[in-house]
């Protein structure tokens, strides 16, 4: 379901601790991603995307697209060091998406705690964020492998000490909605991404959102009765 519309001011945060996705969810690194793959594709050996595909391929889940391209699963730590590395080159070029700094500021100064999870490495993630916004972050947890999110997000509920309940994952992949699933924390699916609205919403996150305002309205001014 879509996040309601704003219901006032002045009630407890939703959530005591928000675990956001980072690349597609907090940065838009998508067009960056898209340039390199052709590249990728000859180092790494596995097949190229004509530009029609894309489309269709953001339809299909995390492993569907790794079977499609013909990536063996061994492969994959490798690409993943390189383009961690090709970025680190190449941060100026990632921007985060209209609404992000003011969302991750609005939770904060409401008492939601904020931690990041991702595949990408934390030199990047904290380039590309900021010292200001890298202040409001109380945990970073990076380079999770492709689909090994999960015991990443057991780590932040341990080391942060919040129980489950009180924890919302947010994230624009079909691996993110899967992890949470397995950890039991509650999962959003944000549309402005990589995965398309149909693939996402077919795994039935508790929360779809349009916009960054979206995700502070519903956190921060949605009362507890009211949430399903």
């Amino acid at each position: 379901m879509t996040a309601p519309a704003t219901a006032g001011a002045g009630h407890d945060p939703r959530y005591q601790l928000a675990i956001f996705d980072f690349d597609g969810t907090l940065a838009d690194s998508g067009d960056w991603f898209l340039s390199i793959a052709d590249d990728l594709a000859e180092r790494f050996r596995f097949r190229k995307v004509d530009p029609a595909e894309i489309e269709g391929l953001r339809g299909r889940t995390s492993r569907e697209v790794v079977r499609y391209l013909g990536i063996p699963r061994w492969k994959i730590p490798a690409i993943a060091r390189h383009i961690h590395k090709r970025l680190a080159s190449e941060t100026d070029r990632i921007v985060l998406f209209d609404g992000v700094e003011a969302m991750i500021a609005e939770l904060v100064a409401s008492g939601v705690r904020i931690a990041i999870v991702t595949s990408n490495a934390e030199g990047n993630v904290r380039a590309i964020l900021g010292p200001e916004i890298v202040a409001k972050i109380e945990m970073f947890e990076c380079g999770a492998s492709l689909f090994g999110k999960a015991r990443r997000f057991r780590r932040v509920l341990r080391k942060l000490n919040v129980d489950k309940e009180h924890v919302i994952a947010i994230g624009d992949e079909t691996r993110d909605i899967v992890a949470a699933n397995k950890v039991g924390v509650d999962k959003a699916a944000v549309m402005w991404g990589y995965a398309n609205r149909a693939i996402l919403t077919a795994l039935m996150p508790d929360m779809v959102f349009d916009s960054p305002g979206e995700v502070t309205d519903f956190l921060l001014r949605q009362p507890r009765e009211a949430v399903a």
